[in-house]
């Protein structure tokens, strides 16, 4: 049996398109979707932390699982390129909902 063919897949960007930098992700899930909201940390003094949100992003349980498993594979090539990449020792926080940074 064969397989249909795969859409043709047109990359448009929109007028409101835009790229950042972002080096905090903060995380939370429900039963219907993940939330992932995008940010700056800024170190203010040394015991105080500042992250300034600028984009929230809503994804399928689908979509955050392909997402999963794109960024998987790419950091595993990233690490075969360039060696493997070190995390602080503090990490994402161990509850459903997780900041990283």
């Amino acid at each position: 049996m064969s397989q249909p063919a795969q859409p043709k897949i047109d990359l448009i960007q929109r007028p409101d398109y835009r790229e950042g930098y972002a080096n905090s992700v903060q995380v939370r899930a429900n039963l219907w979707d993940f939330f992932l909201m995008f940010g700056l940390v800024q170190q203010t003094s040394p015991d105080a932390v500042t992250i300034h949100n600028f984009q929230g992003v809503y994804l399928s349980p689908q979509q955050a699982k392909a997402l999963f498993n794109i960024l998987q594979q790419n950091v595993k090539e990233y690490e075969q390129a360039f060696g493997e990449i070190k995390l602080d020792p503090q990490g994402p926080m161990p509850s459903g909902s997780g900041v990283i940074h």
